[in-house]
């Protein structure tokens, strides 16, 4: 009878036990919940941190892109390599700025130079990207007043034929028998004398600058 009445009294100090247990396991559940969710609430806020400072970035990236950069991602070599402007002859352009550029061996920057053919930022920056493709310019990457630009610095001069225009020889009709020792000689011929004399009293033209 003891042993009987022993056990129980042991049940019942079990369930005692037991039902003091379970609040605290309860208890314990709710914090590791709590704290889950903290978590969870703080992983939420970082994601939500790294997706607006990569937004940020991008657009940091984006303003920092010079309009050369913007055209070269939307326009196509064939399209950058064949850029015209209406109703201006590109091969007399092109001679001219490179005549222009040949002045300043440290090149200038692009902004400069398309005010001094009239052109616009983006008809000037077609062309420098034209220019470039054609190995006739470098462009060099610069930071001016919190701004990335571009100085441009002449590569290759394209050949001139100023210096020959109007010349008789190129419309010689006797220039087949011309030699320095024959009957026809650029030494005792009459027009490139005239020739000669007129181009010599022409005013010299100033350079560009």
């Amino acid at each position: 009878m003891a042993k009987k009445a022993a056990e129980k009294d042991s049940k019942k100090d079990k369930k005692k036990e037991e039902k003091k247990a379970k609040p605290a396991k309860e208890e314990k559940k709710t914090k590791a919940a709590k704290e889950d969710k903290k978590k969870d609430k703080k992983e939420k806020a970082s994601k939500k941190e790294t997706k607006e400072e990569k937004k940020k970035k991008k657009e940091e990236e984006e303003s920092e892109k010079t309009l050369e950069e913007q055209l070269e991602e939307e326009l196509t070599d064939e399209e950058i390599e064949n850029f015209q402007i209406d109703k201006v002859d590109m091969e007399k352009l092109t001679n001219r700025v490179c005549l222009f550029l040949a002045n300043y061996e440290d090149g200038i920057v692009q902004s400069e130079l398309w005010k001094k053919f009239k052109l616009t930022s983006r008809d000037g920056s077609r062309l420098a990207l034209k220019l470039e493709r054609m190995g006739i310019i470098t462009r060099e990457k610069i930071l001016e007043n919190k701004r990335w630009t571009y100085v441009l610095k002449i590569k290759k001069t394209p050949v001139s034929t100023e210096s020959i225009e109007n010349a008789p020889c190129l419309v010689c009709p006797v220039e087949q028998k011309c030699s320095l020792d024959g009957e026809v000689s650029p030494r005792t011929c009459q027009w490139i004398e005239e020739w000669s004399i007129n181009e010599l009293s022409k005013p010299k033209k100033k350079k560009e600058q």
